[in-house]
């Protein structure tokens, strides 16, 4: 690892936490989540030790998409607080060593936003060419409809003209044209806005929506627009106003078509995209007990520049989407962890967390993130994974994963002291009520997730290697073991077992050459210590849903920490 680097491709390093304002913590007894409430919790973020807090949209909005429908770019929901309170969230998360991103939504904009209400009212109105039209309606491949349960196309009709404006999500999410200068420009605008308040750089939406062929205008078609050169074009802007900006991309797209969004040699494009190929891997991993998906998937992973990483998660705000994987594999995991239609969303993915899904096993829950933390790239948490939060099916949709932060055991969980009925969205009950499952409890119980959580991360920041390496799966048997060595360029190795099944393994593996006298000493258990072969060959036993993390020591290294 280059030690001059680190500091400014920060995110190589970093451990992300995703939170939704309105959701994680109240401080005025509203019953809504405010920026106030965050500030007031960044301590929390600290001692748990999250480096980069991910914020979902807190723009304006009718809220017809959760935040996602927007208003105004530049302007901060009344109901979350003031631009002075989303500076001193800011100021205060930087003192406690944690940046802060922001998600931007380049794709679309809310059709109550002022620049759609005037293009929708005739053809020659002004921002008429910032969105998309069409005289007459377009087929629509039902592929590129992305919310099917809602829409049946990607066009509709505005009545006032009689033409058709392109909506790759909601009807009331207008697509905007970013063919236009003036669309562009006002992007630039808006990212520079946020930069001067203090963001470290923006989760970047939707990404891929950006580059399909009906962006583009009909009577636009002479323009030759790049959209990949117009993402290397936000990259150089951003860096140009802040030197180690982050872009952090959504691009649920297979491997071969997902880096090129990174741009070429140089790393001109995204710095980071989700992993999304090896999370859905996992899932079907974990569903078969059998490690053979998840290796395939991490073979597969594109090495990449030194600038750009790849973001690692169990899963995000969404659906957990399991689009790449084929009907029959998608069905696997339907049948594993979310057997009923009210689990399941769009026939593509699950409206679950995992706790929930694995029935409460706690052994296997701690697999899955220790996987999860011990893979090269940058680890990325949704709030109240820490603590084992469940769903509430209850809330349609997509929502169901939104429920409130559950800080303590009271009715409102910690969140607010307004009442249960004046809250965001209500909480899960039984099983995984803010009485059995919160933070306060788990904070003061050392054997608890959050306190296992809080160790994988320390040990993520305590050998930073693992945000540099590159991966390597070793040929090893049985499969139902996971293998992967985790390799820097001088030689720092970590290899990681973990067991999908609920039987021990004895696991025989290599990590390759080694000098006479090299051990592998374990991280993360009881710290002992396993000879390893001139050959580099070693016999482990892993127990049931067991894990591994195992650090090669050789003669002449400083002693492991």
């Amino acid at each position: 690892m280059r030690m001059s680097q680190t500091g400014d491709l920060w995110w190589k390093t970093a451990v992300v936490y995703c939170a939704d304002v309105q959701t994680f913590y109240d401080s005025d007894s509203d019953g809504i989540g405010d920026l106030r409430g965050m500030t007031e919790q960044v301590e929390y973020l600290a001692d748990l030790g999250i480096t980069c807090l991910w914020l979902m949209p807190i723009y304006p909005t009718p809220s017809k998409d959760d935040g996602y429908d927007i208003t105004d770019f530049y302007g901060v929901d009344r109901r979350l607080g003031t631009h002075g309170d989303f500076v001193e969230l800011v100021r205060t998360a930087r003192a406690h060593g944690i940046r802060v991103i922001l998600d931007f939504v380049m794709n679309h904009t809310s059709d109550q936003h002022p620049w759609f209400k005037s293009a929708r009212r005739s053809t020659d109105a002004p921002f008429r060419d910032w969105f998309v039209w069409s005289p007459t309606k377009p087929k629509t491949n039902p592929k590129d409809v992305v919310f099917p349960d809602k829409e049946d196309s990607i066009w509709e009709l505005e009545p006032k003209t009689g033409e058709y404006y392109l909506h790759h999500f909601y009807k009331h999410q207008p697509d905007l044209n970013v063919t236009h200068p003036g669309v562009q420009e006002e992007i630039a605008r808006t990212l520079g806005f946020w930069l001067e308040l203090g963001v470290s750089g923006f989760r970047v939406d939707a990404v891929p929506f950006l580059f399909t062929p009906d962006r583009v205008p009909a009577d636009h078609h002479h323009i030759r627009f790049d959209p990949k050169r117009y993402l290397a074009d936000v990259r150089k802007y951003v860096t140009r106003r802040v030197g180690d900006a982050l872009l952090l991309g959504e691009v649920n797209l297979p491997y071969k078509d997902q880096k090129t969004y990174f741009g070429g040699a140089d790393g001109d494009g995204l710095n980071m995209q989700f992993d999304f190929a090896a999370m859905q891997a996992l899932y079907l991993a974990l569903a078969r007990e059998d490690a053979r998906p998840i290796e395939g998937a991490l073979r597969r992973r594109p090495a990449l520049d030194v600038t750009s990483q790849w973001a690692n998660f169990v899963r995000n705000h969404d659906e957990l989407t399991l689009d790449q994987l084929t009907d029959e594999e998608r069905q696997e995991v339907f049948d594993a962890f979310g057997p009923e239609p009210g689990m399941q969303l769009f026939g593509r993915g699950l409206r679950r967390r995992l706790p929930s899904m694995l029935g409460g096993d706690g052994r296997r829950l701690r697999l899955v993130y220790s996987i999860m933390f011990s893979l090269p790239g940058t680890p990325v948490l949704f709030y109240g994974e820490e603590i084992g939060m469940a769903e509430n099916l209850d809330v349609p949709g997509r929502l169901s994963v939104r429920t409130p932060m559950q800080w303590g055991d009271d009715p409102s969980g910690g969140f607010s002291d307004a009442p249960p009925r004046k809250l965001t969205r209500p909480m899960p009950d039984g099983l995984y009520s803010p009485e059995r499952v919160n933070v306060a409890n788990q904070r003061h119980d050392q054997d608890s997730l959050w306190w296992f959580i809080r160790n994988l991360i320390r040990l993520r920041r305590q050998y930073p290697q693992l945000g540099w390496s590159t991966v390597e799966v070793p040929r090893t048997k049985p499969r139902s073991v996971l293998a992967h060595l985790a390799k820097e360029e001088d030689g720092w190795t970590m290899l990681a077992l973990h067991n999908l099944a609920p039987e021990s393994a004895l696991v025989d593996v290599s990590v390759g050459e080694v000098e006479p006298g090299s051990t592998l000493y374990d991280l993360l258990n009881d710290r002992s210590e396993h000879p390893v072969g001139k050959d580099g060959s070693v016999q482990i036993e892993v127990e049931g849903y067991g894990y591994r993390w195992l650090l090669l020591h050789r003669p002449g290294d400083r002693p492991p920490q």
